[in-house]
C-alpha cells in the first residue's frame, strides 16, 4: 500500500530526504521551484559527481506566465503556438522570475549558503534544469534512482511543488510509488518529456 503525505500527519520533505540519501540520481518534475529551497537537498547532491549517473535533473512546467501566452496556449494546438522566438521570450521570462526570487526578503545565512551551494551544484552539472514549453505541464514528480535491485527506483507523485511550503508546511496530498513496473513507466514518462525538442536547458 502506498504511504500518504500531506504535510499535515506526514509530511513529503522527510521522505524525500531520507531517499535521496540512499541515491544516486534523481528526477524531479514540478510547477515552481523555489531556489532557496535547495538547501534541504544541498547536503546530500554535494557528494555526487555530477556525471549522468549522479546527478539531479529538474524539469519545471509552465506555470508562470503572462495572460495574454496563456489565452493562446488555452485556444491553440501547443504545435502551433509554440516557436524559437516564442521558446526564447519564455525562457527569459523564467529567468527573470528566478531573478525576482532573489530579492524578495532579505536571505538568511542558510538561505545564502544554500544559494551558493546551487550555483556550485549547477556549473558542476550536478543539477541540471530544463523549462518544459510544449504545453502547459502542471504535473508533480519525484523520482529517485538506487543501486538496489529489490527497490531500484522510488516516486513521489501528487501536489508538491519544489518549495518549503510545498514539501513540509501547506497541505499537500502526495503517494509514493514503489512498483517496478510503474516507477519505470514514470521514468520513461520523465525521459520523454526532458528530451522533447521544446524542452530547454536553462542551468546556465
Amino acid at each position: 500500500m502506498p504511504r500518504i503525505f500531506d504535510n499535515i500527519a506526514t509530511p513529503l520533505l522527510s521522505a524525500l530526504v531520507d531517499t535521496l540519501k540512499v541515491s544516486h540520481r534523481a528526477d524531479f518534475c514540478v510547477g515552481y521551484f523555489n531556489l532557496r529551497g535547495w538547501k534541504n537537498f544541498a547536503p546530500i547532491i554535494a557528494p555526487w559527481s555530477g556525471t549522468d549517473d549522479e546527478c539531479v535533473r529538474v524539469l519545471v512546467g509552465m506555470q508562470k506566465l503572462p495572460e495574454d501566452i496563456l489565452r493562446d496556449l488555452a485556444f491553440a494546438d501547443a504545435e502551433d503556438v509554440m516557436d524559437q522566438s516564442r521558446a526564447i521570450r519564455l525562457k527569459t521570462q523564467l529567468a527573470r522570475d528566478f531573478r525576482n526570487q532573489l530579492t524578495i526578503g532579505a536571505p538568511t545565512n542558510a538561505d545564502e549558503v544554500a544559494l551558493r551551494q546551487l550555483a556550485e551544484h549547477l556549473r558542476s552539472r550536478r543539477v541540471r534544469v530544463k523549462l518544459f514549453l510544449r504545453h502547459l505541464l502542471h504535473a508533480k514528480l519525484y523520482l529517485t534512482f538506487r543501486h538496489d535491485q529489490g527497490i531500484p527506483r522510488t516516486g513521489f507523485v501528487g501536489s508538491s511543488n519544489l518549495t518549503v511550503s510545498g514539501l513540509s508546511k501547506q497541505g499537500e496530498l502526495n503517494v509514493d510509488v514503489l512498483d517496478h513496473d510503474a516507477t519505470h513507466k514514470l521514468a520513461g514518462w520523465f525521459n520523454d518529456r526532458w528530451a522533447d525538442r521544446w524542452c530547454l536547458d536553462i542551468s546556465d
